[in-house]
């Protein structure tokens, strides 16, 4: 096994208030770096059972892996599809984005790979990017074309599926298209109850809100307007606030959709996730690097969580 230096180190964690509700919404006054050296790193996902975090390195090919116990990090897998987004599903396994295979697959406690979805009524996906596990077992994600857009992030190619969609796997495998109207949708994350679905629009460089109506939904107003860059990775807290990657740092949320403050990074965020023992923890994937800071909020339970 490859280790690489985590290249750790500590900037200051600069916040930014907009409302009143943000007071208690902090956490530590540092953004610790765990690891710097990637091209485009996105996708971070955390293992509560390993106490590691895994994420994508796009361009380069790579799933790297940082060990919480002793911040080393080390290559998880390489090649690795050109994965880009992950989510553990109820048994704890990893579901992956492939933008270079244009499927989405889970990988089996023995290491085994399983496609669960690489096309939509015979035609190939575009380059599935981001991805949810409800607690039903189902499975959602997103379909824009940043993967085939060129040879940077997968392999130049056509869109086959009439444009950039979201789908979702059922728990027996049936698979079926929840929405046709987004020009490039990529975050997505379910509030805690799951009756709403929260989706990233890139190339609008807003985010819409559904509502959740078993296998459908429905609604899709816009929630929230990203106000430097546009929106890539959303992740939700226990009480439905949302925190939103962009290009000054992470956004968060009311549930009304006021912008209640930021937390500035150094580099345009791509994506975030809570981890920790206490999901108190913030890992975020920015441009070249992984920060991290511990938080007064909690993130919401996901399905593979023991008390869900």
């Amino acid at each position: 096994m490859t280790i690489l230096e985590p290249l750790a180190g500590t900037v200051p964690a600069e916040w930014e208030k907009f409302d009143d509700r943000f007071d208690g919404i902090r956490g530590d006054q540092h953004l610790e770096r765990l690891w710097t050296g990637g091209r485009w790193v996105e996708g971070p996902v955390y293992s509560p059972a390993g106490r590691y975090l895994l994420w994508s390195d796009i361009p380069n090919d790579r799933i790297l892996r940082w060990d919480e116990t002793s911040y080393q990090v080390s290559a998880f897998r390489a090649p690795a599809g050109n994965t880009n987004g992950h989510t553990l599903d109820q048994q704890g396994r990893l579901v992956s984005c492939e933008h270079g295979n244009r499927r989405v697959t889970r990988t089996e406690h023995n290491g085994r790979i399983s496609v669960l979805a690489d096309n939509y009524e015979g035609h190939r996906f575009n380059s599935p990017n981001d991805v949810v596990v409800k607690r039903d077992g189902s499975i959602w994600f997103t379909d824009p074309s940043y993967g085939i857009s060129s040879d940077y992030e997968g392999y130049k190619g056509e869109i086959e599926t009439e444009g950039c969609h979201v789908y979702r796997v059922s728990a027996d495998g049936g698979l079926t298209r929840v929405a046709d109207d987004f020009d490039g949708p990529n975050g997505i994350a379910f509030s805690p109850d799951e009756s709403l679905i929260y989706i990233t629009d890139t190339e609008r460089a807003h985010m819409r809100v559904f509502t959740v109506e078993g296998d459908r939904i429905s609604g899709g107003e816009v929630f929230a307007e990203c106000g430097n860059g546009a929106f890539d990775g959303i992740r939700i807290d226990t009480v439905g606030r949302v925190w939103a990657s962009a290009a000054d740092g992470v956004h968060v949320y009311h549930p009304d959709g006021t912008l209640l403050g930021k937390l500035l990074v150094p580099e345009t965020v791509s994506n975030l996730t809570f981890g920790g023992a206490k999901r108190n923890r913030l890992f975020i994937t920015a441009t070249t690097s992984v920060y991290s800071l511990f938080t007064t909020v909690n993130g919401a339970a996901q399905p593979y969580d023991p008390h869900v």
